[in-house]
């Protein structure tokens, strides 16, 4: 009998509507949350959600530091590889697909983990998010786009900033679909984007569990990993893309690091000074993912990444089971 389904016998007919469990792994990029997450699913019978951004698109593996195929044989993943390049997935439609996936997970008597490191994605689901059904507006967006083309990313970011400084925070200044998007909505509708993404019914019971290092080691296991992508492959992948008939301009292929690289082999910029801006803009990265994770949060309970976090994390899951099963205050 497996640790979950353990903590699942005794329950009485009324404790059937209690909220689905689910195991929310969060954590800076390149903090170790993977590995801790495929240890703590093995054990306790469960099977991963993925809500990091970068790992629904295929054939971009490297420079995504994506699980393996080996990882993926040990625990099964949902929500990587689930769209080519150039069909990009917006927070509605993960959203939509990470609630049906959850659901499967936990029909099928496993326990769901939510990982991932893009802190809206990981929230919409934790919160309940209504996400504004705001339609495209191809002309306004049209517009738009020749604006940005015209002032660039950091100076359309920075009116973003203006119209809605909680927006801006969370979104990368050279990601400009999404800036874009976010403006969209806003001269729409008159109000700000981020007051659109209102509270719903919370469906589940989240134990959230922050991984943590400190930074200038964070730093160095970033900049080790860069070189490893670039060892393994990295510019390969993107000459592969490339040749597929991806356009450079997708925001795929502008996202940390393929951007770079894509500038290197069109001869913009040499390897050296694409590697050191993949380092800046991911230690960028860095620090705005800690804006959606506070570690003063007290829902959350973060862990120092050592030799023993693994046995401490799997004992507070274990007591949180029992503990969940037991408590009438679950019931919807």
């Amino acid at each position: 009998m497996s640790s979950l389904e353990k903590s699942l016998q005794g329950l009485t007919p009324e404790d059937q509507a209690y909220k689905i469990p689910l195991v929310v792994i969060l954590g800076s990029t390149a903090v170790g949350k993977t590995e801790i997450a495929i240890e703590l699913a093995e054990r306790f019978e469960g099977e991963i959600v993925s809500a990091d951004s970068r790992l629904f698109y295929r054939g971009m593996d490297i420079g995504t530091a994506k699980p393996t195929m080996q990882d993926r044989s040990r625990v099964h993943h949902h929500l990587i590889d689930v769209a080519n390049p150039d069909e990009i997935w917006n927070l509605a439609l993960f959203q939509s697909e990470a609630h049906k996936a959850i659901h499967r997970i936990y029909e099928s008597h496993h326990l769901p983990f939510l990982v991932g490191g893009t802190g809206q994605f990981v929230r919409s689901i934790i919160e309940g998010w209504k996400i504004p059904s705001v339609e495209p507006n191809p002309c306004l967006r049209e517009v738009l786009n020749r604006w940005s083309h015209r002032v660039g990313p950091t100076e359309l970011h920075s009116k973003l900033s203006v119209l809605d400084p909680q927006a801006a925070n969370s979104i990368d200044p050279t990601n400009v679909r999404r800036t874009i998007r976010a403006l969209e909505v806003i001269l729409t509708t008159g109000k700000r984007f981020s007051d659109q993404k209102s509270r719903g019914h919370g469906l589940y019971e989240p134990l959230l569990l922050g991984l943590t290092r400190p930074r200038i080691e964070l730093y160095q296991r970033i900049d080790e990993r860069i070189t490893r992508m670039i060892d393994s492959g990295f510019i390969e992948e993107v000459r592969r893309l490339l040749d597929s008939g991806y356009s450079p301009d997708l925001p795929t292929l502008t996202a940390i690091g393929y951007g770079e690289i894509v500038a290197y082999i069109q001869g913009r910029i040499t390897l050296d000074e694409a590697i050191l801006l993949i380092k800046r803009r991911t230690r960028n990265f860095v620090r705005r993912q800690a804006n959606w994770f506070k570690e003063n949060d007290p829902d959350i309970h973060w862990f120092q990444m050592m030799k023993d976090t693994v046995g401490e994390i799997e004992k507070l899951i274990g007591n949180w089971l029992i503990m969940s099963n037991k408590d009438k205050n679950l019931a919807k």
